[in-house]
């Protein structure tokens, strides 16, 4: 089974794209859907440990916590010791039901791949990219979005031609919805057939 992890900066189009390889047959696991998860489950009460005040109806409150965030940037270090080994944990669920179910090729959508060392963890990694004009008019659309919520984003990321330079392949977004489809398309039947020469070999 080949693993392949995807990523890529914020507003490049990640989540259009995974949804475009899930259209295709191939399993994603999203990393954020699992946080989503975590903070209404098992992340909950060590959350609530270090920021009490994020904790709304017995779940962790994302924009209260992002707000807590960018007064307390030194805490992310803290919240990541929590969340990613959690979220780890869900991973390999994924991909050993996966694997038991027989399936040839497997999407591991991690927003934060490089930052946090995961391309250890995968066969090969998808970046999706665009202009800087594309993504910085994407993200500042979306609501509550700042510029300066943006730079602090960015600051956490690694820059987008260092990602496009470590990856197996990169998908412009920046053209439109069937443009991408037809690279996303092109990467998972070349993907299938290597997997498929892998199990006859």
């Amino acid at each position: 089974m080949i693993v392949l992890g995807l990523t890529g900066s914020i507003g490049m189009g990640k989540s259009t794209t995974a949804a475009m390889l899930a259209e295709e047959g191939v399993p994603v696991n999203d990393a954020d859907q699992v946080v989503h998860d975590l903070y209404r489950s098992e992340a909950v009460a060590p959350v609530a440990e270090l920021f009490p005040d994020v904790i709304v109806g017995g779940a962790v409150d994302r924009q209260l916590l992002s707000a807590n965030l960018a007064k307390n940037p030194a805490k992310f270090r803290e919240l990541e010791a929590i969340v990613h080994p959690l979220v780890r944990t869900r991973e390999k669920a994924f991909l050993d039901r996966q694997r038991d179910l027989g399936q040839d090729l497997v999407v591991l959508d991690i927003p934060l791949l490089f930052e946090t060392g995961a391309q250890d963890r995968v066969d090969r990694v998808i970046v999706v990219s665009c202009d800087p004009e594309v993504q910085r008019a994407r993200v500042l659309a979306r609501p509550g979005m700042t510029e300066e919520k943006f730079q602090l984003i960015l600051a956490r990321q690694v820059a987008d031609s260092e990602k496009r330079a470590k990856a197996d392949y990169v998908i412009d977004t920046g053209h439109g919805l069937d443009t991408a489809r037809a690279q996303v398309r092109t990467i998972v039947r070349e993907l299938r057939e290597q997997a498929k020469r892998t199990n006859h070999a």
